[in-house]
């Protein structure tokens, strides 16, 4: 009897094991090796934007990392770069050692100021990873109480009779040079205001921005840093090789 129900329950297992269906195969996400904005083309086929977004999203390892102030439309900024935020944000990405080397980047050099331009900077100082860093300002300048002093001769060149409003926005945004893509962007939103006599208007005006941006700039470095963190934090890891986290 014991024999005869070991057999009958080998056949009935050997029949469940025979019909259950196949486990679907694990497809593993490719990182993204090709350049689908190589060339402009101003849309990018349907074929090509799955592949861009099944990809998986990191930080290379030991890549190099250069920071350059850029104008609207991420034309390259012709301009000397007069403000230290570049510099903090590069010392500080710098320090993190997340990147192999942190530069800031002269743009002198390339002939084109748009994307070609960027990529050309990119392979003059053998970067992986470009920062484009610019800012924007405005400004609004309105009368207050003290105004009522100005048809005194003293009121007029003394009295605060002014208020300069700024607000202004420092955006940092990530470039993958060999991929086209952009992986992250941040803003660090910045307002003040001061008051004044009619003849240090623009004086004023501009210690309220350079105050403005030193307040800011760590700020900014920070939110770029943490996310170069999570972006190292996803990069793939060979099989049974702990992952490493940064916190």
């Amino acid at each position: 009897m014991r024999l005869t129900a070991s057999l009958i329950a080998a056949i009935v297992f050997s029949a469940c094991s025979a019909h259950r269906p196949a486990a679907m195969p694990v497809m593993e996400a490719m990182p993204l090796t090709e350049n689908h904005f190589a060339r402009d083309k101003g849309a990018v086929g349907e074929a090509e934007l799955r592949d861009i977004l099944a990809s998986p999203v990191f930080l290379e390892a030991g890549a190099r990392l250069g920071v350059v102030p850029v104008a609207s439309r991420y034309e390259l900024d012709g301009e000397v770069p007069q403000e230290a935020t570049p510099a903090e944000v590069s010392d500080t990405l710098e320090q993190s050692g997340l990147f192999e080397l942190t530069t800031e980047v002269s743009t002198d050099w390339p002939t084109d100021r748009g994307v070609a331009g960027l990529r050309e900077l990119a392979g003059r100082y053998r970067t992986e990873y470009l920062l484009l860093y610019r800012q924007r300002f405005n400004e609004e300048s309105r009368s207050n109480g003290w105004a009522a002093l100005y048809p005194t001769i003293l009121g007029a060149f003394l009295a605060p009779g002014e208020t300069v409003e700024q607000a202004g926005v420092l955006e940092a945004t990530l470039f993958d040079v060999k991929t086209g893509t952009i992986l992250f962007t941040v803003h660090e939103r910045i307002r003040g205001d001061v008051t004044t006599a009619p003849p240090l208007v623009n004086r004023r005006s501009e210690e309220l921005r350079k105050r403005l941006l030193a307040q800011a700039a760590p700020l900014l470095a920070q939110q770029v840093v943490a996310k170069c963190r999570r972006l190292a934090a996803a990069r793939p890891t060979e099989a049974g090789a702990p992952r490493v986290t940064f916190n």
